[in-house]
């Protein structure tokens, strides 16, 4: 919105209301003085100036007076070295040659995390990630006709105004696998308020229509109208061993998607032949290939029985999103301590 200009009041007018100042009075300090009231025998005084000493004269300080000598030996003083020394000592770049792969102070690189509140907008709302990363929520204000796709159960609460809609799709590869037949529609306008069901994160994935990410099926917490989401089947390998089940989200289209980690989410950036490896309780998406390998620390038998001895080996370009909780280990370890206090 343009500023308002007004135009200024009339010249004319101002001169006919506004009356003319009151002679300015001559302060009592600057009236004339009467010499005739000063006795004969009070001294003469010079009322020209010298301009010539005025610019002269140098500038004289009255106070105490410190001698160059005492101020270097203040400067100098044993505590002031000491601690000149000791700040010296913390800025200090180290000298030399560095580690191989190790980056320089302040250029660290790394996997990527957050804390901080995520808001953003889509096409027919706006959304905000707050409370992260333990307790996330996700706030999503809806305009008029605009729906949204969530999970069932995740709803917190609503406003009045917005729609909600069930819809069950029935499917016998979701029967065999245990996946969702079930989600919930949100139509605008009003707010929604989403958080998942464990304690974690939320991120968001901005799909621009060029490329298909692999979500696992605890991870898919809301979307948009144009995401496009399917249930797609990996290897028997990769089924038994990555902790995604023999089937994930595949998840393309227009638009965002919610995800949902077990702590906080972390991710991932790989150039071209990059290779990572990520432990297979910790996947959540990923749009780039990997294979299953063994470590040396165990085997496939030893990886069935424990949930170690397997990896994911990550091969870029790509992206991954990983979690830092792994639910299955986390659900042993509780099951261990509900048992232990029995």
């Amino acid at each position: 919105m343009q500023n308002a200009s007004y135009p200024p009041p009339p010249a004319s007018h101002l001169a006919a209301q506004t009356p003319s100042p009151p002679p300015i009075q001559q302060p009592t300090a600057q009236r004339p003085f009467n010499y005739s009231t000063i006795p004969a025998s009070a001294p003469a005084y010079k009322t020209t100036f010298d301009h010539a000493s005025i610019h002269n004269r140098q500038p004289s300080y009255n106070g105490p007076t410190t001698s160059i000598d005492e101020a270097d030996e203040k400067v100098t003083s044993p505590r002031l070295q000491k601690l000149t020394k000791e700040m010296a000592n913390v800025m200090k770049v180290p000298e030399g040659p560095t580690l191989v792969g190790v980056p320089q102070g302040g250029q660290f690189v790394g996997v990527q995390a957050t804390t901080q509140d995520d808001v953003g907008t889509f096409n027919g709302g706006s959304y905000r990630i707050s409370h992260r990363d333990t307790n996330s929520l996700l706030t999503i204000q809806l305009a008029m006709g605009c729906p949204i796709t969530a999970k069932p159960g995740v709803m917190i609460a609503m406003s009045p105004s917005v729609m909600l809609k069930g819809n069950i799709k029935f499917s016998v590869k979701k029967l065999l696998i245990g996946g969702e037949m079930a989600h919930s529609t949100f139509t605008g306008p009003g707010e929604v308020l989403l958080a998942p069901s464990t304690l974690g994160d939320i991120s968001i994935l901005r799909l621009a229509g060029h490329e298909t990410w692999s979500v696992g099926r605890d991870a898919f917490l809301a979307c948009t109208q144009g995401v496009v989401k399917e249930y797609k089947s990996q290897s028997i390998s990769k089924a038994m061993f990555s902790g995604e089940g023999l089937f994930v989200y595949k998840i393309s289209g227009i638009g965002i998607l919610w995800m949902s980690t077990f702590g906080a989410v972390l991710k991932k950036d790989l150039v071209d032949g990059e290779k990572y490896i990520i432990d297979n309780g910790h996947l959540v998406a990923w749009n780039c290939k990997y294979v299953l390998e063994r470590v040396a620390s165990g085997g496939i038998i030893s990886g069935i029985s424990s949930g170690e001895g397997l990896i994911c080996k990550f091969t870029g370009p790509g992206t991954v999103y990983m979690q830092t909780r792994n639910q299955a280990a986390f659900a042993a370890y509780m099951s261990g301590s509900s048992h232990k206090d029995v």
